[in-house]
């Protein structure tokens, strides 16, 4: 295996009304792909109720890339019949194979330090997270130790970290800061975000989270914490262009809807776009918190009221599950997504990658929802490409095979996408293929 850093679909006929259209040089072409699963817009975007089930697939399909973006999307015989690859075309036989879009992960924690492994022994013993939380672990351990890390710690630790979610096929990943909790530190987070987007073939998209938790220092101050927040962790952020979003953790115990509301305005005023974690233990009305807000997608959703949710579906919102969340906290309960896309919500799925739940593979969270949530693997790739896509407003370059998005894709060693949550627990990736650069190869 290496990692190298380096409208709908049509099929480009090289003649257009008579007129001849410029050949572009094929770099890259995948050919007999046994099914190529396109995502093509004409079933929306993002892709709602029944609509998430389709993918729009091409059997005996081929894609042909040059740059860093596709030119042609169709059959096999149809790009032979209208292009010819030259001496230096990579040609990639998938026969037998599934191609997807490259995994979009629009909601992780993953710019951290220190370890929290010794907490699977409290869950087994039956304390929840509130009580962790409450033991000096949980959110508050992590922040401890990022806060001693350095930047160049951070970074090392979000490169290893990266390329094991290119491995695992994400092509494009969003990150928060939240563990530092302070000016500094959350300023150092964010750098680290910076840097990797900079300094890796991974997107890298990052938000401001210092509303994640109330650190020691303002414990029983929370009030005073969130004027902080506003009054110089927003405008930093802001002034060095550290963060497209803001996110907040709404929940009992942590920060109110109330307080939830007044961060996320401010933040709104300096441009960063808004996101919230919401519902997870219990019901805080923090899905129409975000339906007034119209915030961009939310986290978690475990115990959103119907209110909430009808909200939602008038606002636009993304509904971003995490069913690794609740799988790692041993919870019965799941988010109730048969409900949500009943309603008409567009559902996202990601990893939740934190030292809490700490997978780097998307194919277990489609696992995870399809077992857990109901979800069947065509809605659950859905969400975890397009849609997820959509979840971070990059739906226009990424999320589909389409001609003149950008050339991620994942070549898997399976013959149809039924088999992502059937074949669990292993990684099914053939290549990954970045900006029209194979980044991932175990063939």
């Amino acid at each position: 295996m290496t990692v190298r850093s380096t409208p709908s679909p049509r099929r480009i006929k090289r003649k257009d009304v008579g007129n001849e259209v410029p050949t572009p040089t094929l770099d890259l072409i995948i050919i007999h792909i046994n099914e190529l699963v396109t995502m093509d817009s004409k079933y929306g975007v993002p892709r709602r109720g029944k609509n998430m089930a389709e993918l729009a697939p091409i059997h005996d399909g081929a894609v042909a890339i040059s740059g860093n973006s596709i030119v042609f999307v169709g059959t096999t015989n149809e790009l032979f019949s209208n292009f010819s690859p030259n001496g230096k075309t990579v040609i990639i036989d998938a026969t037998n194979r599934l191609v997807t879009p490259g995994f979009v992960d629009p909601h992780t924690h993953i710019i951290f330090d220190g370890f929290r492994e010794n907490e699977l022994e409290m869950k087994l013993a039956g304390k929840t997270y509130l009580e962790i939380l409450e033991s000096g672990g949980g959110i508050l351990k992590t922040v401890k130790a990022t806060r001693k890390a350095s930047l160049e710690i951070l970074i090392q630790n979000g490169k290893k970290i990266l390329n094991r979610m290119m491995e695992y096929g994400t092509t494009t990943m969003e990150t928060k800061s939240g563990y530092g909790l302070d000016v500094e530190n959350e300023i150092k987070s964010l750098l680290a975000a910076k840097k990797l987007n900079l300094e890796h073939p991974m997107d890298v998209i990052s938000t401001f989270l210092g509303a994640h938790a109330v650190p020691p220092e303002y414990e029983g101050e929370t009030d005073d914490y969130v004027e902080l927040i506003i009054s110089e962790m927003i405008p930093k952020v802001a002034q060095e262009e550290l963060a497209e979003f803001c996110d907040v953790f709404c929940e009992e115990g942590i920060f109110s809807v109330v307080q939830t509301k007044k961060i996320l305005k401010a933040a709104m005023k300096y441009g960063l776009k808004p996101q919230i974690h919401i519902d997870e233990i219990i019901d805080t009305s923090g899905a129409l918190l975000a339906a007034e807000l119209n915030a961009v997608q939310t986290g978690h959703m475990l115990k959103s009221n119907d209110e909430g949710l009808k909200a939602m579906r008038k606002a636009q919102t993304i509904a971003t599950l995490l069913p690794g969340t609740p799988f790692c906290l041993m919870m019965r309960d799941y988010a109730p997504a048969r409900k949500i896309i009943e309603y008409g919500i567009p559902i996202a799925l990601a990893t939740d990658l934190n030292p809490n739940c700490w997978t780097e593979s998307m194919q277990i969270i489609i696992a995870l929802a399809c077992y857990h949530m109901k979800l069947s693997p065509a809605e659950a790739l859905t969400a975890a490409t397009i849609n997820a896509a959509c979840a971070l407003q990059k739906q226009e370059q990424i999320g589909s095979i389409e001609v003149g998005k950008k050339a991620d894709l994942i070549i898997f060693d399976v013959p149809n996408h039924n088999f992502l949550p059937y074949q669990f627990g292993v990684n099914l990736v053939s290549k990954v293929i970045k900006n029209g650069k194979i980044v991932v190869d175990f063939d």
